[in-house]
């Protein structure tokens, strides 16, 4: 069984978003950039309701979204960026209807009010890798990774990730970025004493 790798090359997240923008796929698009900005679990992410991330009474995307992760049970308080408020603006413009606040972001197009499926999520994100010759493992998981990724390249602690992630020890967190050798070769190239 192969694991599920980051994107690591800035110019394919772009291309990525990019694929669902073409493509007028707009709540597509807002699934990968909320993948990538907030290292949610695709789990929790397709809970979101519009409460979550749209103060109605202000009329604006909140600047914090504040779940409770299904897979631990603790509560994740997550900045939504300029990307993310950018992006749900967008698809709530795309929309051309009046939102109700407990009407989910991912809503299917199946069922009254119902999130799409993880396996749904899953076809969205693998189709486009394998349409855009993505190597590699990729799935909704790798939109978690890829915010690791990049942070822990931009040089954000360890210790962060490992409290973002909500991991028990720092060998998880380091082992789940997918740190390998060209990563270490990196450091090497650039520390020249």
């Amino acid at each position: 069984m192969s694991t599920t790798q980051p994107l690591k090359n800035i110019d394919e997240i772009e291309e990525l978003k990019r694929y669902f923008l073409r493509r007028g796929e707009i709540r597509n698009y807002v699934l990968v950039t909320l993948g990538i900005n907030t290292a949610l679990r695709i789990s929790d992410l397709l809970q979101v309701v519009w409460k979550d991330v749209y103060d109605f009474r202000f009329e604006r995307v909140r600047q914090h979204m504040t779940i409770v992760e299904h897979k631990t049970g603790k509560t994740a308080n997550v900045y939504l960026n300029h990307h993310c408020a950018e992006a749900l603006e967008m698809l709530k413009t795309h929309l051309k209807r009046e939102i109700q606040d407990c009407e989910y972001v991912f809503r299917s197009r199946v069922g009254a009010n119902k999130p799409i499926s993880r396996n749904r999520a899953y076809v969205i994100i693998k189709n486009a890798c394998l349409e855009l010759g993505y190597e590699g493992t990729l799935s909704c998981h790798s939109l978690r990774k890829t915010f690791g990724y990049h942070a822990w390249k931009q040089g954000t602690s360890p210790a962060v990730l490992m409290s973002i992630y909500n991991h028990s020890s720092m060998k998880i967190t380091m082992r789940y970025l997918s740190i390998e050798q060209d990563d270490k070769d990196d450091v090497y190239k650039t520390v020249m004493l």
